[in-house]
């Protein structure tokens, strides 16, 4: 038996059309840049100072990943950022479950209070010269611990994680368990965490693609450049329209042929450093978006 089609009004036609349109155009806004980013890396650099450039690369080479390669700053700093993101990542998680299960709980007495005192620092903070100062005290500063500890739990995620808890978790397997003789860490471990997959994939890609685009920290509490993450060392080329302390290591002879290097070299770190988040959230889409419905707020 043949399946008919479902006839749509007009109305619902009109929609589809305005709805196919704007993801269109909002698909083109998006994916332009980091398609003319990634052609000019493996384009010409006159090619790229001419403006032909526009879509499609002119002139592929691959000379600008070979100096990327080649450039210890960066290689230090991939270097770097990798271990900030795995490391400071589990210390997130797992500072954040260990926070959000027990606020999950409707039998913790008190639990609301110290939720609204956690959420009020979202909106009231000790400023950046206090954190500062007492992250000097802690004698943290120019070390590895000052990337990953200070932010070690996020309130937004936070939140999120305890509402999927709370809202998604059935209360009657917790229940059964405690029938069972299951105590809390089993009860976390062993129920709460495997159905809870979709919001741990959701929360871990928001703090690794935090920890991977983070900046900011490293120039205000990091003097080491052996310490630098990756984008520190973007950061220094982008704000530079002539080459820098990166480009040193270049074997050109002319100041002409290290600004045309530049030129390609800068697309060429762009992609470089934002190529492993590109692969690694198609891959946790479904559980991300599944993740962040499941754990908003309900109404």
């Amino acid at each position: 038996m043949k399946s008919q089609k479902i006839k749509l009004s007009h109305e619902d036609s009109i929609f589809n059309l305005i709805v196919y349109t704007l993801s269109t155009i909002t698909l083109i806004l998006v994916a332009y840049p980091l398609i003319y980013v990634f052609s000019a890396s493996l384009s010409d650099p006159i090619s790229i100072l001419n403006g032909d450039v526009w879509l499609l690369p002119k002139g592929l080479h691959f000379n600008a990943y070979k100096e990327v390669f080649k450039t210890p700053g960066v290689l230090i700093g991939y270097r770097n950022t990798i271990l900030y993101a795995i490391v400071g990542t589990f210390i997130n998680m797992v500072m954040t479950i260990i926070a959000a299960y027990p606020l999950s709980r409707r039998d913790l007495m008190g639990g609301n209070f110290i939720t609204f005192f956690i959420t009020f620092t979202m909106f009231f903070s000790g400023g950046m010269i206090p954190t500062y100062l007492t992250i000097k005290s802690l004698n943290m500063l120019n070390t590895f611990w000052v990337m990953v500890i200070p932010g070690a739990i996020n309130v937004t995620n936070f939140i999120i994680m305890r509402n999927f808890f709370q809202y998604s978790v059935p209360n009657e397997l917790i229940e059964a368990a405690y029938v069972d003789g299951c105590f809390n860490i089993g009860i976390l471990w062993k129920i709460v965490l495997p159905i809870s997959k979709s919001i741990l994939a959701a929360i871990t890609i928001f703090y690794l693609s935090g920890h991977w685009n983070t900046y900011f920290d490293a120039l205000i509490y990091l003097s080491d450049k052996n310490k630098y993450p990756l984008q520190v060392f973007l950061r220094q080329i982008l704000i530079k329209n002539q080459p820098g302390d990166m480009m040193r290591q270049v074997d050109s002879t002319t100041t002409a042929d290290l600004q045309l290097l530049f030129e390609v070299l800068k697309y060429a770190i762009i992609v470089v450093s934002s190529l492993p988040m590109l692969i690694l959230y198609p891959m946790l889409q479904k559980h991300f978006v599944k993740g962040i419905m499941m754990g908003s707020i309900k109404g």
